[in-house]
């Protein structure tokens, strides 16, 4: 005989599903840099690996859902093109775990919002809001405390910034062309755009040496684990999420990969993940600016939408 908690439970279960998918995704992509700390191969072969294998499981659920890979020319070399800036992106990030850890590199990956702030009106030739322009400041001023208590991992910050820029970059430039073509098509497009360039450097750095693509047997696990789940599982995931949930209520719980992945972290090396005072103020300043972003233009277009 089935209880009324029972019962409470499958409805609860039922109209929120997609909203713990959702948190279990990011979950998954806060996993990526605890990942990028564990692999001990070297940046450019790590995303080498990390977008081939995601690529073949990609394909192998489009070939299962008999979904059409067909796309103009024209938006395939603009999609391929914007593939090279997300290869360059994840070059950067993992580079900036290897370089500082995964606490630092995230905060400071966080500051994407501040670029895509900036960035955004550039494309779209629209004026830069007032907020826009005080929430950079905020995300500034949190990144000067991290920067001014944990100096010491000055390059892998800088690479994370460099990566931030990079990943507001291609989300602009997905913004434009997610209006003529598939988000699912422009996700895989995009993915084999960085295999190519990232296939390209590691062919002519190694000078043709194909034993240069052979990675120690303990990061093989990693790797699958990293192209499998926290690349095409959390793709397609966070596609047919999109289906049920706003995008407003994606974004904002988006912003919680930073913590999760800080966490998890914390757990798995508490002695090397531990930082200072300042780096958690920064961290604070910096995550409550990105969801207090969010918060705000979720009004802003409410309020557009009952004057309309």
């Amino acid at each position: 005989m089935v209880s009324l908690f029972d019962l409470h439970l499958s409805e609860m279960l039922a109209k929120y599903k997609y909203h713990i998918w959702l948190h279990i995704t990011i979950v998954i992509f806060g996993l990526t840099g605890v990942l990028g700390k564990l692999i001990t191969t070297d940046s450019y072969l790590l995303v080498w690996y990390r977008v081939g294998i995601a690529l073949v499981c990609i394909l192998a659920y489009f070939a299962f859902t008999n979904f059409s890979l067909k796309v103009s020319k024209k938006e395939l070399i603009k999609i391929l093109l914007v593939g090279i800036v997300i290869a360059v992106h994840w070059v950067t990030f993992f580079e900036a775990i290897k370089q500082s850890n995964v606490s630092v590199a995230l905060v400071c990956f966080s500051s994407s919002t501040l670029f895509t702030a900036i960035l955004e009106p550039l494309f779209f030739r629209r004026r830069i809001k007032a907020y826009e322009l005080i929430f950079g400041i905020l995300i500034i001023v949190g990144l000067y405390f991290i920067f001014s208590f944990e100096f010491k991992y000055l390059v892998g910050m800088i690479l994370s910034v460099i990566s931030a820029a990079l990943a507001s970059l291609f989300t602009v430039c997905n913004g434009i062309l997610i209006k003529e073509t598939k988000a699912k098509l422009i996700s895989f497009y995009e993915l084999l755009g960085a295999f190519i360039v990232v296939s390209i450097y590691l062919l002519i750095s190694s000078k043709g040496d194909l034993t240069h693509f052979v990675v120690p047997v303990v990061d093989l696990k990693w790797l699958i684990i990293l192209g499998t789940l926290c690349t095409a599982f959390a793709f397609i995931m966070s596609v047919e999420v999109m289906k049920k949930i706003s995008p407003y209520t994606v974004t904002i719980s988006i912003n919680l990969e930073p913590i999760y992945s800080i966490i998890l972290a914390l757990i798995i090396w508490p002695e090397s993940e531990t930082m200072s005072f300042g780096f958690y103020m920064g961290t604070i300043i910096v995550i409550a600016t990105i969801f207090l972003n969010a918060i705000f233009k979720k009004r802003l277009t409410k309020s557009k939408k009952e004057l309309q």
